[in-house]
């Protein structure tokens, strides 16, 4: 169970990172982030459906808050659990049934045809132009596409770091905002 234990660590740690990022980042608004996390969960409406939330950005900085308290705990907690280990995840994933794999290919294609459908969040970030925004919006694809075959294929290491690699261009497109005021707002201070 040692392998097992040392993949919880694992997850620990990325998730801790990613928690802890993502708390800070939209807790403070930087950059309005808080507001783009909005405009990203609005776009992001399953099948194009253009229902608006009740929601206000306030809600998000409030729930970030959270996050930006329990992932240091989180970080730390798998950075212990790693070093009393002998720091190598070495058990795979138990192997997957055929069908539930496919059925991991399947939400993958339906995730990835929502982000970048005509008006998704991806192809809209893309078509903002700017090398940034695309090469996180390129980032993220892959790193979805990695985190998916990894989890088919056994490999928790590989699948964490896909995680990760998606979680910190998932964050930079939080950060990405342009100085100005987003499309529909007139004026405003730009963070």
């Amino acid at each position: 169970m040692q392998g097992s234990s040392e993949g919880g660590a694992l997850f620990s740690v990325v998730w801790g990172v990613l928690a802890t990022g993502f708390g800070v980042i939209v807790a403070a608004d930087i950059r309005g982030a808080a507001g783009r996390l909005l405009t990203f969960s609005q776009r992001s409406v399953l099948f194009g459906a253009t229902r608006r939330t009740p929601v206000r950005p306030g809600f998000f900085r409030a729930v970030a808050a959270v996050f930006a308290l329990l992932g240091p705990v989180m970080l730390v907690t798998g950075v212990r659990e790693l070093a009393q280990g002998d720091g190598a995840v070495t058990a795979g994933f138990p192997p997957i049934p055929l069908p539930i794999a496919g059925g991991m290919a399947l939400f993958t294609a339906v995730a990835f045809w929502q982000l970048w459908r005509r008006d998704g969040m991806l192809r809209q970030e893309w078509a903002r132009g700017a090398v940034v925004e695309r090469s996180a919006a390129g980032v993220l694809t892959a790193s979805l596409a990695g985190f998916v075959a990894a989890l088919a294929l056994g490999g928790p290491v590989f699948a964490m770091g896909a995680w990760l690699v998606g979680g910190l261009a998932g964050l930079v497109l939080l950060l990405g905002g342009s100085r100005t005021a987003p499309p529909g707002r007139s004026g405003g201070d730009g963070r």
